[in-house]
């Protein structure tokens, strides 16, 4: 990721099946369950490190389509490679489009990567250790897997798909690029467009910090096309009582949400807590997460979504 300062990313099993987070678990209604979705956190960084073309990722990847075909979704795979810069060998990557309701045209995007980096780069004591990225990683997903509990349900005519971003941070050196799976989900987008459509789209990114505030990212709120967006978002979070979601202008941060709108023009914003202390540290664990945060996230974007979907919140 890159702010104004700084060039980082902060942010985009088979069988495995955690016990009381079963994706077939009835969802009540209303209630976006922080409980249910730090679980889903938890055994997420429980496999461990989760860079791209690692065996980490490789069971990560089938406990999240596991979990999702489990919810009914039709869960698509983008695979594409890349060349590693250090060692030449060729790294298998793989984007995951979850989608509900695939047969309406007109369809929302939200979107979070699921790689994590390869080492904790700027750990003040071991920055060649293990990174776990539990908010940095795990949190956007885990989001998903519980708002994916309500996808079904979603009234009036418009579509959702979750979509699940590869390497966003498969960076080692400063040279390294950032954002390879958006990069590559906006590039097949543009040049092959689908018969749907993006409306617009949400990327979500950094969401779990236990002292959770999200301000409006900077260029969210500077393009004309998504500023609308960061507005109906807003004031769902006004609507549900969400004080987290701060109405004033946060730092410009570059995220895959950038390649979406310059490449594949879909008009996405960022909601993203930048402020994280332990951001690409050891420290990035589940103990510095909380469910009440993914909660608040998770009941906004389910208002918001809900909202948009009955045509009273137009993107």
């Amino acid at each position: 990721m890159l702010t104004v300062c700084v060039l980082a990313a902060a942010c985009l099993m088979a069988g495995f099946s955690p016990a009381g987070l079963m994706a077939d678990e009835p969802a009540t209604a209303d209630h976006f369950s922080g409980e249910q979705a730090f679980g889903y956190l938890k055994a997420l960084c429980d496999l461990g490190p989760r860079p791209s073309g690692s065996v980490g990722m490789q069971k990560q990847r089938g406990m999240i389509v596991r979990h999702f075909e489990g919810l009914g979704a039709t869960v698509s795979r983008q695979p594409f490679q890349i060349r590693d810069r250090r060692s030449g060998e060729t790294v298998a990557m793989e984007n995951l489009i979850v989608s509900f309701h695939p047969d309406r045209s007109d369809r929302v995007m939200l979107a979070a990567h699921y790689d994590t980096r390869p080492f904790p780069d700027r750990d003040p004591v071991n920055p060649s250790g293990i990174f776990i990225g539990a908010n940095d990683g795990a949190s956007g997903v885990a989001l998903l897997m519980e708002l994916g509990k309500f996808m079904g349900s979603l009234p009036g005519k418009i579509g959702v798909d979750f979509v699940l971003f590869d390497a966003e941070e498969y960076v080692v050196d400063r040279r390294d690029p950032y954002f390879l799976g958006s990069i590559h989900f906006a590039r097949r987008y543009a040049s092959k467009p689908p018969k749907h459509r993006y409306l617009c789209g949400v990327l979500l990114d950094m969401v779990g910090d236990e002292n959770l505030l999200l301000p409006q990212e900077y260029h969210s709120i500077s393009w004309p096309d998504t500023r609308p967006i960061v507005d109906g978002i807003w004031q769902a979070a006004s609507e549900v009582g969400a004080r987290e979601f701060v109405p004033r202008p946060g730092p410009t941060v570059d995220d895959d949400h950038v390649p979406l709108r310059t490449i594949g023009r879909i008009p996405t914003c960022d909601i993203i807590d930048f402020d994280y202390p332990h951001w690409h540290t050891t420290q990035d664990t589940p103990e510095h997460c909380s469910g009440k945060s993914l909660e608040t996230v998770g009941r906004v974007m389910l208002h918001w979504l809900r909202g948009v979907s009955r045509g009273g919140s137009e993107p």
